[in-house]
């Protein structure tokens, strides 16, 4: 049987061909231009291409930069993608020969690949920044909310007294090993495929180390095989984003919580206020759904991500490729919202003190300092104690008294359980329970008192601090390498024979 079909089918290029061009020329189009300047200034400096051909190559380039309009271009099926776009361009200018050269030593799949490593370090640096700063706004509200009582809940029920600013350490300490992790991340893009070509390397004499450093990496991707195989880069990388964001949605739902009409601890803003269309009385804190939504469409995004991967060869292919990058974009969109929004929401929060002492009273969550205390002043053991402040909070709360309006109570549990009379009196007893004593005694490493929370606070600005100079280190870097490969770029094209 003859074949007269001819490539594209009409469908092929709609479904597929079409819509891979638009994402190349919206997210990759840069970085092609950047690995065909880094690979000639190699070709040419290693001689395996003349200087009169590396500079015939390089003028073109920049002829094309310049005059090739990217955005109007439309996908018509004459030449399979972008990449075969720029090599018609190519020889257009200086014929088929000589245009053919630039490709000697390379492959769309060392390419592609670092392409995507290019373009998603970019979305990361801009990630963290965002992430950066949403960790100096926790901070920084920390610290002003450091002696600010709150009720802590467990099981979604009242636990403990503690400060506002002693459960924001708790996020923030979080938000800082997701961020060192993000970093970490940042180092798998470090590492530059260029010079595998397709599979096995090449036979020509390369310097991949050169190509990779005028490209911003820090090293060439060692083994070849895994420069085009290996997609640990991407499911690293988005693994990281999902816990991200994952962690900071139960946050967000600890605020929906607390600001709800029953709780009433936490006061949100007008500004962030939407009234009901229909119910005047309504404040709905929109603005936390639709972080909680966010955080959820961010997680998807990742596991998608990350589950495209799943049962596919190692090997070069379609499924860790363009499309997939692409589809991927959206968790740093969407990240990057979540940042933005939670870092401006934050600053701007309050807890309302009177629903806190209401809630306090009502729930008699510092009874823990009561067993506590009479297990070091009193000589009874724990579980004694326990029994005591048991009967004593269960006491309090049929009678719809406060615990420090319980002293009555105490003292009959005491010595009904002891044989004796207790000697905390009652002025000390009021004393005990109070949510001020609860925190101030609870200065241990960690703990909600001011001053471990003082050093707790600077270590996080310590590490944020770290964790900045990493991010401004790899700004710095790439724009060094960016300004490298102009400089040599530049030289190769001018450098023509006889010159």
């Amino acid at each position: 049987m003859i074949d007269t079909s001819t490539f594209p089918n009409e469908v092929y290029k709609q479904a597929v061909l079409a819509p891979l061009f638009e994402g190349a020329k919206k997210h990759f189009a840069g970085a092609v231009a950047d690995i065909n300047r880094a690979h000639l200034v190699m070709l040419g400096e290693t001689q395996v291409l003349s200087s009169e051909h590396a500079s015939k190559i390089g003028d073109a380039l920049a002829q094309i930069d310049a005059e090739l309009d990217i955005e109007g271009l439309e996908y018509t099926g004459e030449f399979e993608d972008y990449f075969f776009i720029v090599e018609e361009e190519l020889k257009k200018r200086i014929g088929p020969d000589i245009a053919g050269a630039l490709h000697t030593a390379r492959s769309r799949n060392d390419m592609d690949h670092t392409v995507f490593k290019m373009v998603l370090r970019k979305k990361l640096d801009a990630l963290l920044e965002l992430g950066h700063a949403l960790a100096g706004a926790l901070i920084q509200k920390a610290d002003a909310e450091k002696e600010t009582l709150i009720v802590a809940y467990t099981h979604g029920q009242p636990a403990q007294p503690s400060t506002f600013g002693h459960y924001l350490g708790g996020v923030i300490e979080v938000l800082l090993r997701d961020l060192k992790r993000l970093h970490d991340t940042r180092q798998l893009l470090q590492k530059c495929p260029m010079g595998a070509a397709a599979i096995t390397t090449s036979g020509f004499a390369i310097d991949r180390h050169r190509v990779a450093e005028l490209l911003g990496f820090e090293t060439p991707s060692q083994n070849s095989y895994s420069c085009i195989a290996a997609v640990d880069y991407i499911t690293g990388l988005y693994s990281a984003i999902k816990l991200t964001f994952l962690h900071l949605g139960r946050v967000v739902q600890d605020f929906q919580f607390w600001s709800s009409f029953e709780v009433g601890q936490l006061y949100v803003p007008n500004e962030f206020v939407q009234i009901s269309s229909i119910m005047p009385q309504k404040r709905n804190p929109v603005p936390i759904e639709h972080l909680r939504l966010l955080s959820s469409l961010t997680v998807g995004k990742c596991d998608m991500m990350v589950n495209t991967m799943h049962n596919t060869p190692f090997t070069d292919m379609n499924d860790s490729e363009g499309e997939v990058q692409q589809a991927g974009f959206g968790a740093f969109e969407n990240g990057g919202r979540i940042f933005s929004l939670l870092g401006a929401m934050v600053p701007t929060l309050s807890i309302q003190q009177d629903s806190v002492q209401k809630n306090t009273e009502k729930s008699c969550i510092t009874i823990t300092e009561l067993a506590d205390n009479l297990v070091r002043n009193e000589g009874i053991s724990f579980r004694q104690a326990h029994e005591i402040s048991a009967a004593v909070s269960k006491s309090v709360m049929q009678n719809n008294l406060s615990l420090q309006n319980g002293y009555d109570a105490f003292k009959r549990a005491f010595e009904t359980r002891t044989g004796r009379g207790p000697e905390l009196d009652e002025t000390n007893f009021s004393r005990v329970v109070s949510p001020e004593n609860f925190i101030a005694v609870r200065d241990r490493f960690g703990g909600p008192a001011l001053a471990p929370m003082k050093v707790a606070l600077a270590s996080y600005a310590d590490e944020l601090k770290r964790l900045s100079r990493q991010s401004t280190k790899h700004q710095t870097d790439l724009l060094l390498a960016q300004q490298n490969l102009t400089d040599a770029f530049l030289h190769i094209k001018t450098n023509k024979k006889g010159t």
